[in-house]
C-alpha cells in the first residue's frame, strides 16, 4: 500500500543512521561526500552558497598596473576566448559526471555502501541517457525563456510602451507583475520536473534500463492519480531541505571561517612576495589565479559535501521510500527478506544405558 510523505520519514532516517553510523567508516564518508558532490546534492539537501561571498580586492591594490605588451587587447580578448572555451568544456565534462553519478549515489543508498568503480561500470550508459535528458532540457528552458521574453518585449515594441514608457506607467507595471508570475510558474515548473526526475525516473532507468521520457511517461499516470500525495511529498521536502540548508549552512561558515585563517595568511604572503617581485596581471599570473581561485572554491565544496554526508544520503533514502511503496521492483530491492538461517539438526538425546536385569 502506497505510504505518504511523513510515512517515509521515519525508514530514511533509520536507513541514513545505520548507513553512516553503523559501522562508522571515514574512508565511506569520503567517498559518499564526492559522489554527493558530483552528484549535484549539495543543491537538494545541503546548503546554498549563493549568499556566501569572499572578500575581494582589486587586482590594482596587489600588483603594479600592466603596461607595455601586457597593454594589448589582442591578448586578453585571446584569454578570455581560451577561458570561456575551457569553461565550457569543463561544464559539459562536470555535467556528464553529475548525471553518471546521480546513479553512483542511487546505488550507494540502495546498496548502504559507496563502490564507485562498480557503480560506475553498471550505469554508465544510464549516465549517458540521463547526460542527454539535461542536455535537452536546458535546450528547451533557453527556447521557453526566449519565448516567454521575446513575446512581452515585442508586444511592448508593437504598442509603443518601451518606446515612450513614461506615458504607458500603468500598462507597463500591470503587464510586469503578469510576467513575474509567468516566470514565477514557469521556474516553479522547471524545478518540479528536475527533482522528480532525479527522484523518481531515475530509479526506473537504473532498474528497468528505460530512457528519461519513458520514465516520465510512466510517472505521469501516477503524479494524476496520487496529486496530493506528491504535493505533499514535494513540499514536505523543501521544508525539510531548508531545515537541513539551516543547520548544513551554519556548521559550514564556522568551518569556513577557521579554514579562510591560513589560507587568507597564504595568500597575503603570495601576493606581498608577488608584489615585492615586481610581478604585474600577465596572462601568466591571470591563469595562475583562476586555477587557484577554483582550487579553493573546490575544496571549500568539498569540505560543506563532508559535513553535508548526512543529508547526502537522507534526501535520496526518503524519495526511496516514498516511491518504493508505488514501484514493486524498488520495494523488492529495501525490503528484501534477511538470508535464511542454515538448518540445524536436532539434537538427538542418547538413550539411556539398560538397566540390569533383577
Amino acid at each position: 500500500m502506497p505510504i505518504s510523505a511523513v510515512d517515509a520519514v521515519g525508514p530514511s532516517f533509520q536507513h541514513t543512521k545505520q548507513q553512516l553510523t553503523q559501522p562508522f567508516r571515514l574512508a565511506q564518508w569520503a567517498k559518499l561526500a564526492l559522489v554527493g558532490f558530483l552528484a549535484g546534492e549539495l543543491s537538494s539537501g545541503g546548503c546554498n552558497m549563493s549568499g556566501f561571498q569572499i572578500p575581494t580586492r582589486s587586482p590594482s591594490q596587489h600588483f603594479a598596473p600592466s603596461s607595455g605588451p601586457l597593454a594589448d587587447p589582442m591578448l586578453y580578448a585571446s584569454l578570455l576566448a581560451v577561458l570561456i572555451v575551457t569553461g565550457c568544456i569543463f561544464f559539459v565534462l562536470f555535467l556528464y559526471l553529475n548525471s553518471v553519478m546521480r546513479f553512483v549515489l542511487f546505488d550507494s543508498v540502495i546498496q548502504k555502501t559507496c563502490e564507485i568503480r562498480r557503480s560506475w561500470e553498471r550505469h554508465h550508459r544510464h549516465g549517458l541517457r540521463y547526460f542527454v535528458w539535461q542536455i535537452f532540457v536546458m535546450l528547451a528552458t533557453a527556447v521557453a525563456l526566449v519565448i516567454l521574453v521575446g513575446i512581452p518585449a515585442g508586444v511592448g515594441l508593437a504598442l509603443g510602451w518601451l518606446r515612450d514608457p513614461k506615458s504607458h506607467l500603468a500598462p507597463l507595471i500591470v503587464a510586469g507583475m503578469m510576467l513575474f508570475f509567468v516566470f514565477l510558474i514557469f521556474f516553479i515548473a522547471l524545478l518540479t520536473v528536475h527533482i522528480f526526475t532525479k527522484d523518481f525516473v531515475i530509479p526506473q532507468m537504473a532498474l528497468d534500463d528505460v530512457s528519461a521520457i519513458e520514465g516520465w511517461r510512466r510517472l505521469w499516470p501516477m503524479l494524476q492519480t496520487e496529486k496530493g500525495a506528491y504535493a505533499g511529498y514535494a513540499g514536505l521536502k523543501v521544508a525539510m531541505a531548508l531545515g537541513a540548508a539551516a543547520i548544513v549552512g551554519i556548521i559550514s561558515s564556522i568551518v569556513i571561517l577557521v579554514m579562510l585563517i591560513p589560507v587568507g595568511g597564504v595568500g597575503a604572503l603570495v601576493v606581498l612576495g608577488g608584489k615585492a617581485a615586481g610581478l604585474d596581471w600577465n596572462p601568466y599570473t591571470i591563469t595562475l589565479a583562476v586555477v587557484a581561485v577554483t582550487t579553493a572554491v573546490g575544496l571549500i565544496l568539498y569540505v560543506i559535501s563532508l559535513i553535508s554526508v548526512p543529508a547526502i544520503i537522507f534526501f535520496p533514502a526518503y524519495s526511496i521510500y516514498f516511491y518504493a511503496s508505488r514501484y514493486p521492483r524498488l520495494d523488492a530491492l529495501i525490503h528484501t527478506p534477511p538470508p535464511p538461517l542454515p538448518y540445524v539438526p536436532p539434537a538427538i538425546e542418547p538413550l539411556p544405558p539398560p538397566r540390569p536385569a533383577g
